[in-house]
């Protein structure tokens, strides 16, 4: 059997690549666990002879969705320039537990990344880098809320640590909130399936980097990408779509994509 490539390619040209990637890779080399499987070995084989993929950003392992690579020196330069500088525009969304109460909300505040025993980001005003995320609530559904997240600055974990400070957490989100994952059963009453058979509609952290929008590295053209959902949200978002009626993500303006085979 053929196995599923843990990526797909969103766009490609001479001097970067666009991809839209599964959970459980890291970007580059991470630092604590060097062994990772990671995104840019796996994706290799889409560069030419002679090219290699530079990382200019990342993601968390557990993040879902779109990371841009450049393909030679230049790019790579010019491309981290620009998320330096903020001329790059990040959409995230996240599933948390919870339903806040107002519509947008936005936290600014300093961070330090590898501040606890936990290794997580805290809040520290005076030793912390400037970090702002700002927050929509796209809508409720039962216990749980859709959010969208643009995160201004590129702090580790920015959203999670911003998130709780509001005093909410991503489904599945081991190091912020809760591991549990997110069963059918724990939320239809009427649910008749076998306890023991039962699979997770989601496990790992509900956070996916949906839409990317940034200057091309060469042209200077404004490009914008959306990453299509992986099946896991997808089979969220169509469940609870089902138990209440509702689907806040279908106010999008592609209705939230259709799943990735990730």
């Amino acid at each position: 059997m053929k196995t599923r490539a843990p990526f797909s390619v969103l766009y490609q040209d001479n001097d970067i690549v666009v991809l839209n990637k599964a959970a459980g890779l890291s970007v580059a080399a991470d630092r604590w666990d060097p062994d990772a499987p990671r995104l840019d070995t796996a994706a290799a084989s889409v560069c030419r002879p002679g090219e290699r993929l530079y990382a200019v950003h990342r993601i968390d392992r557990d993040t879902s969705g779109i990371v841009v690579y450049a393909l030679h020196s230049h790019a790579h330069r010019t491309l981290c320039m620009a998320f330096e500088h903020r001329k790059v525009q990040k959409t995230y969304h996240a599933l948390i537990r919870g339903n806040p109460e107002w519509e947008t909300e936005t936290v600014s505040m300093p961070l330090r990344a590898d501040g606890d025993k936990m290794h997580r980001t805290v809040p520290d005003r005076h030793g912390g880098k400037s970090a702002r995320t700002d927050f929509r609530n796209l809508g409720r559904c039962g216990a749980f809320s859709w959010l969208e997240a643009s995160p201004v600055t590129g702090r580790t974990h920015q959203i999670r640590a911003h998130l709780r400070l509001l005093g909410f957490s991503i489904a599945c989100d081991a190091l912020y909130g809760s591991a549990e994952p997110l069963y059918l059963s724990k939320i239809k009453r009427s649910w008749r399936g076998d306890e023991f058979e039962e699979k997770p509609l989601i496990s790992r952290l509900a956070l996916h980097a949906y839409r990317l929008a940034f200057p091309h590295p060469e042209s200077g053209e404004p490009m914008e990408f959306t990453a299509p959902y992986p099946r896991d949200l997808h089979a969220v978002r169509r469940q609870f779509a089902k138990l209440y009626g509702t689907d806040p993500l279908a106010c999008l303006p592609d209705g939230g994509g259709n799943p990735s085979g990730n």
